[in-house]
């Protein structure tokens, strides 16, 4: 079931699970093993959240059928928020000069942008074609008429081009020294190739800093905790002291820093086959 080092499980009292190639399968349905096991330990009294790019909007569907009641980290960290009771822990939104600023360097390359809010990303229709192509998996989008109202409330700028040294230029004029306290990363898009993302937010924010303040909040020690990931992004929770867990299609670097390597991918529950192996443990 499981290859690499055994761990005693039996203390857990959290699990932070990753949605998008973790608890989900490739069609964006959970598996039934882990719909058992979530419901079997949370009577045993183990708490479950999500730490996720996605926006707290796009949880919605998925902690209701696992029937949440916790904190969830959105964003990779930018933001903190409970389901169902929809209660703020922590928010880390740009600065009314930051969002100017990207706006200015937006209009100057001739660059489309939008801006990630607690509930949706909100275009303008001249970046509607924005919608179409950002990889926020179950995100809504809100066609908006300025971006003026949210100059106080985005969390994340998004700036899009088939241009890749366009968004270099952008992400240096928003770094030091010109720009102070911002994080720039540049991707591909899962669905073009042809076309580059550049999101920004404020710096400091990870998954891993968004854990270490829920487990506060929760009075659960990082030991206490066991982390399933998948990707890059979850690379900061995968060097803390929590018990970290990847599937079989993960990449190679959150393989590297597991305590525990399941067997299964994604595609085949292997998170289900995780939790199992704690309820057991808890006997």
């Amino acid at each position: 079931m499981i290859s690499g080092m055994e761990k005693d499980l039996s203390k857990i009292k959290l699990v932070v699970l990753d949605l998008d190639g973790t608890l989900l399968d490739e069609t964006g349905n959970i598996g039934m093993k882990s719909l058992e096991f979530v419901k079997k330990l949370r009577d045993k009294g183990v708490k479950f959240t999500f730490a996720s790019g996605r926006l707290h909007s796009a949880f919605m569907d998925y902690a209701s059928e696992l029937m949440l009641d916790n904190y969830l980290i959105s964003l990779d960290g930018a933001l903190i928020k409970s389901y169902p009771k929809g209660e703020i822990l922590f928010s880390s939104y740009l600065s009314k000069a930051h969002v100017l600023k990207c706006l200015t360097m937006s209009n100057k390359n001739l660059v489309r942008m939008a801006l990630c809010c607690e509930d949706s990303i909100k275009f303008t229709e001249d970046n509607s074609v924005i919608q179409d192509i950002i990889d926020k998996f179950g995100a809504k989008y809100d066609e908006v008429k300025s971006y003026t109202p949210y100059l106080h409330s985005s969390l994340e700028a998004l700036f899009v081009s088939e241009k890749k040294d366009k968004l270099n230029d952008i992400r240096d004029r928003l770094s030091f020294p010109y720009a102070f306290g911002l994080r720039c990363g540049i991707s591909k898009s899962n669905s073009n190739e042809n076309i580059y993302i550049m999101e920004v937010r404020n710096s400091g924010n990870t998954k891993a800093t968004g854990l270490k303040r829920l487990g506060k909040k929760l009075g659960v020690k990082i030991q206490e905790t066991a982390v399933v990931g998948d990707w890059y992004n979850d690379l900061d929770l995968f060097k803390t002291e929590a018990i970290k867990v990847s599937l079989a299609n993960a990449v190679s670097e959150i393989k590297f820093h597991s305590d525990i390597i399941m067997e299964k991918s994604n595609n085949e529950d292997g998170v289900g086959d995780f939790l199992e192996k704690i309820y057991y443990q808890k006997k």
